[in-house]
């Protein structure tokens, strides 16, 4: 079936319609997270961007399935073990419920399925068999290895010829290897390592497969949409296309759907940076539908670059939503209102959140602007329920603004507004030297309507208070 939700492919790099297997039905999976660690913002964006495709998704369907999965045997994760002095189930237990924590706090819905690797040894082991006895797989030093070559369509993914694939791939080097390329389907595993019994000896699943097998298992040999970050189309998915192609004949999916990286204040996370940021300290920062918003800013398949003046701005604007909802706060709305038209058009056109947003804005508008109760109950349920599609200003109004608009202390008040302005004064001197002058006057401006002049002496500049100033 061919459905009127428009979205872009990374298998055929245009947008396309949806097209689904059975006309009312639409089966969804989405990459998961490796549980051995908190989750951290660039986790975050896909949770929330495939939990608004499956909202859109609900709304044109009857039913969806939509899949996520934990990744619970890694060698990340034998690692984290090890450092903790952990067994191995209580690493992956204790993280796979911190992620159920912060993504509730984002209004992530939970999907239909959360399949686990572990729970899925079977399914995998016989899946290898199949590659093995179609000559696709082959058996050497007890590991079990996908043989690249035998898939001449290897790359359509990612669109890489097989000379470029070897660049910053992550591909093990291993003289058994009959082709650089091939990936291991199963590895041996020490005593002190998570192991199974299998018929090439005790050992544990490689990477890719892990994903076809849950997929054979719950969504059947073809499914319609597949998702996950951009940073999973080589190889993890390039893998899973060749894996599950062979071993059942079959197109493996219809649609692939990517979103894009997020950066933090312009530069890529990393530990050695020391900016990665986890969710549940952003949480500490602002409420989770904040962070939620903030994350929505960018269309999914564009770069996001996260900062704090980004979530400020998030933060803003959801109070002026819910400063409209609680002067209508006691009234009730009609049931059966249908989403706004233009809203679900636009998530409708490959996600269109943006766009979306703006005509949220509009509603708003018409419900500040109602003259009567009949009016305003009209436009709050258009609101509501629009906004529900994005997952977003379904809160009781009141206790939203209390948790957007925590009460401030006067020192903190003065602090704050003092960095502000030391902020600025910085902004203008960087102007300055950089022979900006236009910039460096208008901040010089800024400062002056604060209430501050500058003081420019040969040991820097300094701000003086005038007689406007508040502190």
């Amino acid at each position: 079936m061919t459905s009127t939700i428009q979205l872009y492919n990374t298998l055929t790099r245009e947008k396309e319609a949806l097209r689904t297997e059975q006309p009312d039905r639409v089966t969804l999976y989405v990459c998961g997270p490796t549980v051995y660690n908190y989750a951290h913002i660039g986790n975050a964006r896909p949770a929330v961007v495939f939990d608004i495709l499956a909202r859109v998704l609900r709304h044109e369907f009857k039913e969806v399935v939509y899949a996520r999965n934990f990744t619970d045997v890694d060698d990340k994760i034998n690692a984290a073990a090890i450092a903790a002095g952990s067994p191995i189930a209580d690493i992956t237990s204790r993280f796979i419920d911190a992620y159920h924590e912060d993504m509730a706090a984002l209004e992530i819905a939970t999907p239909d399925l959360e399949p686990r690797v572990t729970d899925h040894i079977p399914d995998i082991i016989e899946l290898i068999k199949r590659l093995v006895d179609r000559g696709h797989a082959y058996v050497e030093q007890a590991h079990v290895l996908f043989h690249v070559p035998s898939y001449p369509a290897y790359g359509q993914l990612s669109g890489r010829q097989p000379n470029d694939m070897m660049a910053g791939a992550r591909v093990e080097v291993a003289p058994y290897k009959r082709s650089a390329l091939d990936f291991v389907l199963w590895k041996p595993s020490t005593p002190e390592m998570p192991g199974w019994s299998s018929p090439w000896g005790r050992g544990r699943p490689g990477w890719h497969v892990e994903c076809s097998a849950m997929i054979g298992r719950h969504l059947g040999h073809t499914i319609d949409i597949h998702g996950g970050g951009q940073d999973l189309i080589f190889p993890h998915h390039e893998n899973e296309i060749a894996q599950g192609t062979c071993a059942n004949g079959t197109l493996y999916c219809r649609t692939w759907v990517h979103n894009s990286f997020v950066t933090v204040d312009g530069q890529k996370m990393s530990k050695s940076l020391g900016n990665v940021l986890l969710v549940r300290d952003l949480l500490a920062q602002a409420p989770g539908e904040a962070i939620r918003f903030a994350l929505l800013s960018t269309h999914y398949r564009r770069p996001m670059d996260w900062n704090t003046q980004r979530l400020h701005a998030a933060v803003q604007t959801l109070v002026r939503f819910y400063s409209s909802l609680s002067k209508v706060s006691s009234l009730a709305v009609p049931v059966d209102v249908a989403p706004d038209d233009r809203v679900l058009e636009s998530l409708k056109d490959d996600l269109g959140i943006t766009e979306a947003l703006a005509r949220l804005h509009v509603l708003r508008s018409e419900l500040d602007q109602a003259v009567t109760d009949e009016m305003r109950a009209l436009a709050k349920a258009r609101l509501i329920n629009s906004a529900g599609l994005l997952g977003i200003l379904q809160q009781e109004p009141h206790a939203a603004l209390a948790a957007l608009r925590p009460p401030v202390t006067a020192v903190e008040q003065f602090l704050g507004h003092r960095q502000h302005l030391e902020s600025l004064l910085e902004a203008r001197n960087k102007a300055r030297n950089n022979r900006d002058f236009a910039k460096a006057d208008a901040l010089r401006n800024e400062l002056l309507a604060a209430g501050f002049s500058i003081e420019d002496s040969p040991e820097g500049s300094k701000l003086r208070p005038t007689a406007r100033s508040v502190i």
